[in-house]
């Protein structure tokens, strides 16, 4: 199938075929006909499947055609919500990108920044707003923004928006919105929670399901190191002396975490940055233009911040502490491999983080091959009796996740040396930004291949 099955105008076929794009992914090819219809989309897909092409082509379309039959007006017609900065000037950047041609303006709004330039933005007349909650919020309140003309509403990222507190923000700016609108709901997963605002929100949506988010990728090539957790930092400068890991990008629970771990790094010489939600929007983009371009080898990341981060050729991730909800490490390793393209995942597991492996292996319905040939192993004694001691509190349920966002009273903060070799099978028992960036393709295929 091309994009030119799905019926697309001649002024977005051409700025595809500028990007280099040429076939549409599953979800793509799914959504595009769907939102075209005018219908109403619940869409649950994990992130790299080319989400953000899926919804920006059709709204581009139907609004250059809404243009087209009527008088222009300088309201905003298309509402985008997305929960991170980075993601917010992502998307922008692709309805950018797509819709060159079709004379249409959009604007990105987010907190952290001088809201003057995009007060005089808002003024100068806008049809496609993409917004983070809270700063639209502000927004609205100072009546700079008015949401009377809204004809489509997309709330992207929804489960992350759930995980970040906005779910009541989102819900006052929906109330704001005509009741008579297409709505398009796009979520990586699908707690009750998700469900049920999905369910207050759409009118007879037809639901697409693309790439379940317990799978992973068959071209990542994932590792299981058991280490001790102050043995961590020593594992983690161990494998990126193997400079054929040109970019690395490296996962923390906690923002402080992140910010120890460039330090660690940057006494013995590893150029590293950290990107968390304590860091100005400035040093963000910073950080995440330096990676992208390789002036900065290893990009240290809380998963909020680090949801939107579309980086080409990403060769590693490295999950040095691991996620206390499970379908968090689908989303972490799969910013690697994507697209077709071949990806490495290595996880570092101490003591206190076996309880959540064993959750991420019920969830991927296998177990990640262990790593025992390298320098830094967990004491095998302390593993067991570890073992032992999770299954005998699980098995008396004083054990608990935190409605699936945590275990053991952890909660979210809220934010390897080349292939490795001598795998065998182990796990739970077993031992030994606008700035430059994606356009929002990711998981297209371009006319000289996969990417």
């Amino acid at each position: 199938m091309s994009f030119e099955n799905l019926k697309l105008i001649e002024p977005l076929l051409k700025a595809l075929k500028t990007e280099g794009y040429t076939t549409p992914t599953p979800i793509q090819a799914q959504a595009i006909p769907i939102i075209l219809q005018q219908r109403d989309l619940l869409g649950c897909a994990q992130t790299g499947t080319g989400k953000t092409a899926a919804f920006a082509l059709p709204i581009l379309q139907l609004l250059y055609n809404d243009r087209m039959a009527h008088k222009e007006q300088k309201t905003i017609k298309a509402l985008i919500l997305t929960p991170t900065r980075e993601l917010a000037i992502q998307i922008a950047e692709s309805f950018t990108n797509y819709g060159k041609h079709t004379g249409l303006r959009n604007l990105v709004i987010f907190g952290g920044v001088s809201q003057n330039p995009q007060v005089d933005a808002l003024r100068r007349g806008v049809d496609i707003l993409i917004a983070t909650p809270g700063r639209l919020l502000d927004l609205m309140n100072q009546r700079h923004v008015h949401l009377d003309h809204i004809k489509m509403l997309v709330l992207d990222e929804a489960d992350r928006m759930l995980d970040m507190g906005f779910v009541n923000d989102v819900k006052k700016i929906i109330a704001k919105v005509p009741k008579n609108r297409q709505t398009l709901f796009f979520s990586a997963t699908m707690p009750n929670e998700i469900q049920s605002l999905a369910d207050t929100i759409l009118t007879k949506p037809e639901k697409i399901e693309v790439t379940p988010v317990s799978s992973t990728a068959d071209t990542i090539q994932q590792s299981l190191f058991y280490v001790e957790k102050n043995d961590k930092k020593a594992l983690l400068i161990h494998i990126l002396k193997d400079k054929n890991i040109k970019t690395a990008l490296v996962f923390t629970r906690t923002k402080h975490g992140a910010d120890k771990v460039v330090k660690d790094l940057v006494k013995v010489g590893i150029t590293a940055e950290a990107i968390h939600g304590n860091k100005s929007q400035n040093a963000r983009q910073r950080a995440l233009t330096n990676f992208k371009n390789r002036t900065t080898r290893v990009l240290i990341a809380t998963d909020i911040a680090a949801r939107g981060i579309d980086i080409d050729e990403l060769t590693h991730v490295i999950n040095y502490e691991i996620p206390n909800i499970p379908e968090t490490y689908v989303h972490r390793i799969g910013r690697t491999g994507r697209a077709g393209a071949n990806g490495i995942a290595l996880t570092f597991c101490d003591e206190e983080e076996i309880l959540f492996l064993r959750d991420i292996h019920k969830l991927i319905a296998k177990e990640i091959p262990v790593e025992e040939g390298h320098p830094y192993p967990m004491n095998p004694v302390a593993m067991t009796a570890t073992l032992l001691a999770g299954q005998s509190k699980k098995g008396s349920g004083s054990f608990k996740r935190d409605s699936g966002r945590g275990g053991s009273g952890r909660k979210p903060s809220g934010n390897g040396g080349g292939k490795p070799g001598g795998n065998r099978t182990g796990g739970s028992g077993n031992r030994s930004g606008s700035t430059g960036g994606s356009s929002g393709m990711s998981g297209a295929s371009r006319s000289s291949g996969r990417r």
